[in-house]
């Protein structure tokens, strides 16, 4: 993304915060950032579009952030799924993204509701996954409930708790006490084997273009865990290696029109670097082309 569209970003969430969504106007963004009608309607075909480009900027630096948590840790070390979910919510709140959240809910947009709906499920498809990690495949039936059970339990008792202690230091205490609290349920649902959500639900509720093929989005995932695995996250060198990895599957799997020229610039790097395997990052040069010859 060039810097004077996050420019643009930045700036329009600024105003977002300080007087709403709904009570800023397109010339406020324009008079606030300094830009043209024709430059920002280059950029964006609407506030919405706008609005969604900065849910999206963020849940993308968060899920790096996220990721670079794992990096050299047991994926089943619960936690690291209490650090993972602590800073999720940091970010949420350093950006006032539940202010933004609760007016779009509030609003009549069926756009916007319907991406915050998506953002909201790919939450529980995430916490779903890490819990199949930690929790093992035996319990896996019972953990697509058991992802729903802890958000709700969270956040409400995020709600409660701030009202008598401060919210900074809360988070913490927060997500650690609701942790602790899903871990029995998980026990008690493997117990009962009683089970309301089939996990098979995910596919249903986030049609993806890339859902169907679960064999490509399984082999990507495979390939960039094995990248990581040789990535030393306090080696400046090292991270820039993990961004543009994490840029990769970002592109793959959640981008409406993955960007051809993008991927090759961000591939090439890998591909001179000795830090990683070749037969690696063959696979991955070779998944990538295999996914826009299917394309095409």
């Amino acid at each position: 993304m060039n810097s004077r569209k996050q420019h643009v970003i930045r700036k329009s969430h600024e105003l977002f915060i300080e007087r709403g969504f709904q009570a800023t106007s397109i010339q406020d963004i324009l008079d606030y950032s300094g830009i043209s009608k024709g430059t920002f309607y280059n950029y964006f075909t609407s506030k919405n579009e706008l609005l969604i480009s900065i849910f999206r900027e963020l849940h993308s630096k968060m899920e790096q952030e996220r990721n670079e948590l794992l990096i050299g840790q047991d994926p089943s070390d619960i936690n690291v799924f209490v650090q993972q979910f602590e800073l999720q919510m940091y970010i949420n709140k350093k950006n006032r993204l539940t202010t933004l959240f609760e007016e779009v809910l509030i609003s009549n947009d069926p756009e916007l509701k319907q991406f915050l709906k998506r953002a909201q499920l790919k939450v529980v498809e995430w916490t779903y996954k890490r819990f199949v990690e930690i929790f093992g495949e035996e319990k896996k039936p019972y953990l697509l409930d058991c992802a729903i059970m802890f958000i709700g339990i969270l956040q409400q008792n995020m709600k409660f708790y701030v009202l008598d202690h401060d919210r900074h230091t809360g988070i913490s205490r927060v997500v650690q006490y609701s942790v602790k609290r899903v871990e029995r349920i998980v026990e008690e649902l493997a117990l009962s084997k009683d089970q309301l959500h089939d996990p098979s639900s995910l596919d249903k509720w986030l049609p993806d273009h890339l859902t169907a093929d679960r064999t490509f989005q399984e082999e990507l995932n495979e390939i960039v865990n094995e990248l990581k695995t040789t990535i030393r996250s306090d080696k400046p060198d090292d991270r820039k290696y993990l961004e543009l990895i994490n840029f990769i599957q970002e592109e793959l799997l959640h981008e409406t029109n993955p960007r051809p020229f993008l991927l090759e610039n961000a591939l090439q790097p890998l591909i001179n670097s000795e830090l990683f395997n070749p037969k690696e990052v063959g696979r991955l040069s070779k998944l990538v082309s295999r996914f826009f010859k299917k394309k095409t």
